[in-house]
């Protein structure tokens, strides 16, 4: 399949349009991550609909010192990868195009949620993504728009600000697409030496580290459910020869974890990687409520983000993993 390359909105809007509109928004560099999200949109859109690509490097979301004028730009392949993927179309506009007659006096504020984590290492960030999404949703007028997990605050944002303002359009979250090494896909990893590729795998190492801690507690409380805790659960488990394993299931389950527990497992592996040549420098290590990216507290229950961003050389990466957490009531 080969997707068209188009240039201004006019040449957009002018394109017959029989089915849904489902739009990726992308910066280019493509790679298998932003694939990913085209061959979904692709299955959302059915064959009757299309499949529109956007490639455009904002600079509303540059501040000062960041890679805006080294920001990869591959025109070419992102058009043949996005066709190769199930798009019709690439819409890759010019600065003026996207801001006629300069920067917007007027712009999308992203609010106290915008501040916190990425916003707070990278102020006004938020508001430059919300503004050019904006500017994107009412140039590509689509029926839903898909974004990937991997920016798992820019997702929150981005339907917060589409429920907020009544924008009508339908926000879809894509699951981070990763490398075998468990490296999430980014358009800056190829900034990466093969040295700092290697320290760099600690972002998802530690995330990792944090869930598997969670889910060996969860089997741990579970597992001390399985019995009363009363007499009977120690007769029960020494019948089964299992008195001394079952006791440290049930203490470790009624005393020890949650999220003060995941903290504790990802920090041990980010604190590891600091010592690495090159070393990795932790920006944040975050476990957060996804409704508004506040901490959570230890007596928290529901749908969490676990979150990191840090540096290796000059290059700044991030990523995240969901974790559920359930009720911390007695085990027994």
């Amino acid at each position: 399949m080969t997707a068209t390359l188009l240039r201004t909105a006019a040449d957009l809007h002018a394109r017959a349009r029989t089915g849904r509109r489902a739009v990726v928004m992308t910066m280019g560099a493509l790679h298998e991550g932003h694939a990913t999200l085209i061959r979904t949109a692709r299955k959302i859109a059915g064959p009757e609909g299309e499949v529109v690509v956007t490639v455009f490097v904002n600079p509303l979301q540059f501040g000062a010192g960041e890679d805006l004028d080294r920001y990869p730009r591959t025109l070419d392949a992102d058009v043949e990868l996005a066709g190769r993927s199930g798009a019709d179309a690439v819409f890759a506009p010019s600065v003026d195009e996207v801001y006629p007659g300069g920067e917007p006096q007027v712009r999308i504020s992203a609010g106290p949620m915008g501040e916190r984590l990425e916003g707070a290492a990278r102020p006004g960030h938020f508001d430059g993504m919300l503004t050019v999404v904006a500017k994107l949703l009412h140039l590509t007028r689509p029926d839903v728009a898909l974004y990937g997990h991997k920016d798992a605050q820019q997702l929150a944002l981005i339907r917060r600000m589409a429920r907020d303002l009544n924008f009508g359009v339908e926000i879809v979250g894509v699951p981070t697409v990763r490398e075998e090494d468990g490296l999430a896909l980014s358009s800056r990893n190829r900034y990466l030496s093969p040295a700092e590729r290697r320290t760099a795998l600690a972002l998802s190492q530690a995330l990792f580290a944090g869930r598997d801690r969670h889910a060996a507690q969860e089997a741990l409380r579970a597992r001390a459910r399985e019995v009363p805790a009363t007499r009977a659960r120690a007769e029960a488990l020494s019948a089964i020869g299992e008195s001394r394993a079952a006791a440290d299931a049930h203490a470790v389950a009624t005393t020890a974890g949650g999220p003060a527990a995941v903290r504790a497992a990802a920090r041990l592996v980010l604190d590891e990687a600091a010592r690495l040549d090159p070393p990795l420098r932790l920006d944040y290590l975050a476990l957060v409520d996804p409704s508004d990216f506040t901490e959570i507290g230890d007596d928290f229950t529901g749908e969490a983000v676990l979150a990191v961003a840090a540096r290796v050389g000059a290059t700044r990466l991030i990523d995240n993993i969901p974790l559920t957490f359930g009720p911390f009531g007695d085990a027994s």
